[in-house]
């Protein structure tokens, strides 16, 4: 069976880990953290990233840095997963669910200004498959509106739009290192921070609340609870076994890419006869090869064709119930507008194994199965 993921591992992870264990330093913001926040704080030219236990934390955090309040409003895609909403959720604010592009599958800029009403605080675009939004124009929207713009780019790690890294162009962005990541640390994530005027209170709230950051640099005496906060800190070992991704992340990403253009190539004669959608990546945007899907005609096309590949040994995936259909996304949020994308994108589009470490001919095998099951 050709898995659909397999997480990433280099060697030279476990001889970090072991380092931490040596050096008696296995809690959080010991020196792997402080590597991987420079390393992307080099890689993105964002002001300052802090590495968290995930980017739903991540999420949280740049909630509670945007001061969203009971009652306040936060525009974003309902085809997402459900962090995306569930960090506004827990601060008593209301997910406004608008439409998608059926191109990228990304929030659908022209109709955000339309949903913003005098209780919108934020803007939330999510860049799906690593394949930024129109960030120029939702740049401009917030600017205009004087709103927050935090970016989930759980999937955009190595992406860029116009040249700039994804989650460095909003207020704040959000990176994920689940397992199921380019980069991973087994649960993970980083807020990236725009703005030097955000960074202390940042520093605050994921040390608990207390200013111990400023302890450990030298510039107090003793540190002390001065803020609400949390423990949003990753153990250094987990910490250090993403460091060892990063010091190749070009390698990783350039063997991704090559695995995703091989599916491309592949399928573009389905989808010249068409028989499937293939991704679309805009001008001005390079993507991270985070996934490779296809779009089937509708969705019990695609259940007959996960149900194939997997007879045939491939182990193909679906995902994202749109959130305003869930229980929850009814409760707590509401969708504005016409629903003409979401639910219909969302069922049909199909993830094909993609994961550092598969092999071209993995790729030409699965290719193949697909090819097979339309010339049935």
């Amino acid at each position: 069976m050709i898995t659909f993921n397999v997480p990433p591992y280099v060697e030279t992870a476990a001889e970090y880990i072991q380092e931490c264990v040596k050096n008696q330093k296995i809690c959080g913001d010991g020196a792997y953290t402080k590597k991987c926040n420079e390393w992307i704080e080099e890689r993105t030219g964002t002001a300052k990233c802090l590495l968290t236990t995930s980017c739903t934390h991540a999420t949280e955090l740049a909630a509670l840095l945007a001061q969203i309040q009971p009652g306040d409003e936060v525009i974003m895609p309902s085809y997402t997963f459900v962090s995306t909403a569930d960090a506004f959720v827990l601060r008593g604010a209301i997910p406004v669910f608008v439409d998608i592009r059926p191109d990228t599958m990304n929030i659908d800029e022209n109709l955000i200004e339309a949903a913003i009403t005098d209780k919108t605080r934020a803007i939330v675009p999510v860049h799906y498959a690593g394949v930024a939004c129109e960030m120029d124009k939702i740049m401009d929207i917030a600017k205009r509106h004087n709103l927050v713009v935090i970016e989930d780019a759980a999937q955009g790690i190595m992406s860029t739009y116009n040249g700039k890294a994804l989650g460095s162009i909003g207020d704040f962005g959000c990176f994920s290192f689940h397992e199921t990541k380019n980069y991973s640390m087994g649960e993970g994530g980083a807020l990236l921070i725009a703005h030097e005027k955000d960074i202390e209170e940042a520093e605050i709230i994921r040390e608990k609340g207390t200013n111990r950051s400023k302890f450990y640099r030298g510039q107090i005496d003793k540190y002390t609870w001065v803020n609400y906060g949390s423990s949003y800190l990753p153990s250094d070992m987990n910490a250090a076994y993403l460091y060892a991704q990063l010091e190749i992340a070009d390698e990783i990403n350039e063997a991704r890419l090559a695995c995703w253009n091989r599916y491309y190539e592949n399928l573009t004669s389905l989808a010249e006869s068409g028989k499937i959608d293939l991704p679309v990546v805009p001008e001005g945007c390079v993507h991270n090869a985070h996934m490779f899907y296809i779009k089937a005609r509708d969705i019990e096309e695609r259940t007959a064709l996960i149900d194939y590949l997997s007879e045939n040994g491939v182990h193909a995936v679906f995902h994202y119930i749109p959130l305003h259909s869930a229980p929850a996304g009814k409760k707590f949020g509401r969708f504005h507008g016409e629903d003409r994308y979401t639910t219909q994108e969302s069922e049909r589009l199909l993830r094909l194994p993609m994961f550092y470490g598969l092999t071209l001919e993995q790729v030409d095998y699965i290719s193949g199965k697909v090819k097979a099951f339309y010339e049935k």
